[in-house]
């Protein structure tokens, strides 16, 4: 029996990138987001189940479960759905942009976890095909939640709280087998998160990653992703954190070539 994964954020960047890989892999694949027309492409492409859903929204949260629940079994979660809005100081921010990012980087993740969790347990009662019963819930937070910068202000914070849920859930799943895993990148160089974060803003954007050597790209964190669930169902990766050779830390991106020092 072929294993199944929910991904939300699947309509773009890191999602996408992971529902196409778990496709590859054999895994059967649910993708959900906001956007139909991403979706229905997506799932022309790699055929993916698809559902369209606001992960902020508890209702359409609860129509999700209802829809997977009648699918099959469910296996494993990937909580990928988050975004950043703005880069102003705390003084200057606005306080509405740091209420969308803790509801989309925090609160939907337990929204999502909470109503999933009992269809993942059904499938954690059900050995694997190595004898093992596991389910997983893996959660994208981002070293934003390990490292604060300046201009971070309510994503440090609402990553930060992402990244206590995930230590707390894994704690309170403590004698169950369900693994509760967390991938936090760095520089990850998609098509949607800077631009959003500034406003639409292309040439903004475009210069988060001037002059980077190989800056990631969404497929490199949907590698880390798979690997993370395909491993024995008895080893857990608490925290994998990813990085490009030139980011020492949030705050400090090398331009240029890399060369040592000799």
């Amino acid at each position: 029996m072929s294993r199944r994964v929910v991904v939300t954020g699947a309509s773009s960047g890191i999602g996408a990138a992971t529902v196409r890989l778990f496709r590859l892999h054999g895994w059967d694949a649910v993708g959900v987001a906001r956007r139909t027309d991403r979706l229905e492409a997506l799932a022309a492409e790699t055929g993916a189940d698809v559902f369209t859903a606001d992960v902020t929204d508890q209702a359409q949260v609860d129509a999700l479960r209802d829809y997977l629940a009648a699918l099959g079994p469910i296996h494993a979660l990937v909580n990928n759905a988050g975004g950043a809005f703005g880069m102003a100081s705390v003084e200057e921010s606005v306080a509405e942009d740091w209420a969308r990012m803790f509801e989309v980087n925090v609160v939907a993740v337990k929204r999502v976890t909470g109503a999933l969790l009992p269809l993942l347990r059904a499938a954690a009662a059900a050995p694997d095909a190595d004898g093992v019963a596991h389910a997983d819930i893996l959660t994208v937070t981002s070293i934003a939640g390990h490292i604060a910068y300046e201009g971070g202000g309510g994503y440090n914070a609402s990553k930060f709280a992402a990244h206590a849920l995930v230590a707390v859930l894994r704690l309170e799943l403590a004698g169950e087998p369900i693994r509760v895993l967390e991938v936090a990148p760095g520089m990850v160089k998609t098509d949607e998160f800077s631009l959003v974060r500034f406003g639409g803003d292309q040439a903004r954007a475009d210069a988060v990653y001037n002059d980077v050597a190989n800056p990631l790209h969404a497929e490199d964190i949907a590698e880390a992703i798979v690997h993370s669930i395909e491993l024995p169902g008895f080893v857990n990766l608490d925290l994998v954190t990813i990085k490009p050779v030139a980011q020492a830390a949030p705050h400090k991106v090398i331009r240029g070539v890399l060369t040592p020092k000799l």
